[in-house]
């Protein structure tokens, strides 16, 4: 496990950044609430009338004069992007570092497995998603519990795991493309979940671009559905987890063979 608490340590500064940020937003968009509370009305139906925008962003599905509408559109784009920037970035970076840093031969000269490498690289990068979820959750619930708001719990857990596991999908398919980058890839993951974003703000515009909602995970992860459902869409998450899962077992696969740049 020495790999493994080492890339905790190796991200620690990173993690304690993107954890601080998102929960600071969050913590600014609740304490905004109780003071837009009672302009809310006029703000529902300025949305309404606003067609594709609205549906683009789900703003027709929940009302912003109710705190968990108003956290799931506000605070869900939040937690949705800002979660799947810091996923891409920990998996694309997981293992074309090495080699960037050149690296790569200190740590395969060490009596581990490439197998092991991967394993302990990857279930680093899923500590560390479960580890910033668990704390902007605790934020989320205080930030209620300070505005005297309620929180309704079922769409409120259901939100953050989908936001979990949307969180680790992007981190497997960057985990597994990171195995065959020799350079940074920054650009790439941010691009790569910046597309995926983008992709389901088309799919809720048109119903025509409906086949997009199987690609990119953020269909799942919707906030304004899950709050208006009180529910997860079980087939897009199972598509999701699969595609992660294929792109991660690749990656492993291709880097136990790769010939690695020392």
């Amino acid at each position: 496990m020495t790999i493994f608490f080492h890339e905790l340590k190796r991200g620690r500064a990173a993690f304690a950044i993107w954890t601080g940020v998102i929960a600071f937003m969050v913590i600014i968009c609740m304490a905004l609430y109780p003071e837009m509370k009672e302009q809310m009305a006029g703000v529902n139906a300025l949305f309404a009338n606003m067609g594709s925008f609205t549906a683009a962003f789900g703003m027709d599905k929940v009302s912003f004069g109710e705190v968990m509408g108003f956290y799931a559109v506000e605070c869900g784009n939040i937690l949705g992007l800002g979660g799947a920037f810091y996923a891409a970035l920990l998996g694309i970076g997981a293992l074309s570092k090495e080699e960037h840093e050149h690296t790569a031969e200190y740590l395969l000269t060490h009596p581990v497995t490439r197998l092991s490498v991967t394993g302990q690289k990857f279930a680093a990068v899923s500590a560390q998603l479960v580890m910033m979820n668990i704390l902007v959750t605790v934020v989320s619930v205080l930030s209620f519990r300070v505005i005297q708001e309620t929180v309704q719990t079922k769409e409120f857990v259901l939100l953050h795991l989908a936001f979990l596991v949307m969180q680790l999908e992007i981190a497997g398919i960057c985990f597994g493309i990171s195995a065959f980058l020799k350079s940074s890839g920054l650009g790439i993951g941010l691009g790569l979940a910046t597309v995926m974003y983008f992709l389901n703000i088309i799919a809720n515009i048109s119903d025509k671009a409906e086949v997009l909602r199987y690609i990119t995970p953020f269909s799942y992860a919707e906030a304004s559905d899950i709050v208006a459902d009180c529910s997860i869409d079980g087939k897009m998450m199972a598509v999701g987890v699969v595609c992660g899962v294929i792109f991660l077992v690749i990656g492993t696969l291709y880097y136990r063979k790769k010939d690695i740049a020392v």
